[in-house]
């Protein structure tokens, strides 16, 4: 997994895992030791750089994303010492399915052991049920639940003993091309892609506690350029999305209506509160664009950004939220990302969708970096948490052979093909309210 510069034969290297975040504003390394007696892992270091050629979580430039690749990997390399060859790659994107199919298979005349050979063939069966169109693959295969002879509510039947064995299967399907995309970039930034993990569930794992996951919770993590919605109940996620909205469509927006230079409206955007009190939102914020001074009211930047949370939140992953049918989430929202950083998000959410909501470091940010372990960390977190349940349990999320989906077609080799932008109309004669009027309107048109 990795390679160490100087190394005495009789000192043993220590048994590291590698995980690579490739977001949309930046492209994470997170690098943890394994404990050889417990079988637990320590992260040890985060590399990190700004994200280029990734755009709403695709690659649309492929020599600028190896390059933040290799310099994220260069960062954790200078951070642990050690020459990094292999990773577990978490990814977004557009296109994605969460697909539910059931399986049932017979365990014979009188009642005996659920073996592994029968969870295979009931997985396989579940599969058969599932139609996955030319140019897209099944990521991820999860059984939600088993049941034997009609109980549901089985979290692992092997060894249980019945006659009829059931499964309730959910399959993430995501574009083919989008895989070998992510492939040819990293092995070309001179990784080995050991395994695929869908940024959704690696947010997940790395935000919500075991008692949220169980008791039904929603985990939202809101990156620069899609939002990530894993709904999960009894430990087990029970649906998968990605939205394409993102931190930089709220930049996007104040940019806009503001009529100034990108970079200015994120460092605006960072100041305001979505819930300040009265007089705050009265005051004014003050900036400088090439040598002029400017300033525009708190309560205008507030209510651009909170007209976009809204629609996210309260139409688009509320919306996801209803597609996995579950009646109750007592655990409410988990809300994670660069996003998560806004002043009250948690509350202004929770007014929006009538649900409690609380924004979450990652499971593991006492045991992070420090200035590492931030919301935006949450994913890269996960990934470690992913690697490590896969191996505990290999039936909990299976993935296809990396082989096969290389063997499905062609790679993007340039960056010829980019996202379609939606342009942004200008703010009318009318003001603020004309322009969020406008803004909400083409929204829902969009999505």
């Amino acid at each position: 997994m990795f390679k160490k510069g100087s190394t005495s034969a009789a000192q043993r290297d220590p048994e590291l895992l590698v995980g690579l975040d490739l977001g949309t504003s930046k492209v994470a390394v997170v690098v943890a030791e394994r404990e050889s007696r417990t079988g637990e892992a320590q992260i040890i270091g985060i590399g990190h750089s700004p994200s280029q050629g990734i755009r709403k979580g695709l690659i649309v430039n492929l020599d600028q994303a190896i390059r933040s690749v290799k310099q994220a990997v260069a960062d954790a390399q200078n951070m642990v010492g050690l020459e990094l060859d292999e990773a577990t790659v978490a990814f977004s994107g557009s296109d994605v399915m969460s697909v539910r199919s059931k399986g049932m298979v017979s365990l014979g005349r009188s009642p005996r052991p659920v073996m592994q050979l029968d969870v295979e063939r009931v997985i396989e069966a579940a599969q058969t049920e599932v139609a996955v169109p030319a140019n897209q693959s099944v990521l991820h295969t999860i059984p939600v639940e088993y049941s034997l002879d009609g109980h549901g509510g089985i979290d692992d039947p092997l060894g249980m003993t019945g006659m009829r064995l059931e499964i309730d299967l959910q399959s993430v399907i995501v574009p083919t091309a989008a895989l070998q995309n992510v492939l040819n970039c990293v092995e070309k930034a001179g990784l080995e892609v050991t395994g695929l993990v869908i940024k959704p569930l690696a947010s997940a794992l790395g935000s919500l506690s075991p008692e949220e996951a169980m008791a039904g919770a929603v985990a939202v993590d809101v990156g620069g350029g899609t939002t990530g919605v894993a709904v999960f109940s009894e430990g087990r996620p029970r649906r998968l999305s990605i939205i394409p909205v993102g931190g930089d469509h709220l930049t996007n927006d104040v940019a806009c209506v503001l009529r100034i230079p990108l970079s200015k409206a994120e460092e605006i955007k960072r100041e305001i509160s979505l819930f300040g009190d009265p007089e705050s939102q009265d005051e004014t914020i003050d900036f400088e664009i090439r040598g002029r001074n400017y300033s525009c009211p708190v309560r205008d930047v507030a209510d651009i950004v909170k007209c976009r949370i809204e629609e996210l939140y309260g139409v688009l992953v509320k919306t996801e939220v209803a597609e996995a049918g579950l009646p109750m989430l007592p655990a409410g929202l988990v809300l994670t990302g660069g996003v998560a950083k806004t002043n009250d998000l948690d509350g202004f959410v929770s007014e929006v969708l009538d649900m409690p909501a609380r924004a979450a470091f990652p499971l593991d940010s006492g045991r992070m970096p420090p200035g590492r372990n931030g919301f935006e960390y949450a994913c890269a977190a996960g990934i470690i948490r992913y690697m490590l349940e896969r191996e505990r349990n290999p039936f909990r999320y299976m993935e296809p052979s990396l082989d096969q989906i290389k063997r499905q077609g062609p790679t993007l080799r340039g960056g010829d093909e980019r996202p379609k932008q939606v342009p942004k109309k200008p703010a009318g004669p009318s003001g603020l309210e004309q322009m969020l009027d406008t803004l909400k309107k083409s929204f829902r048109e969009l999505f």
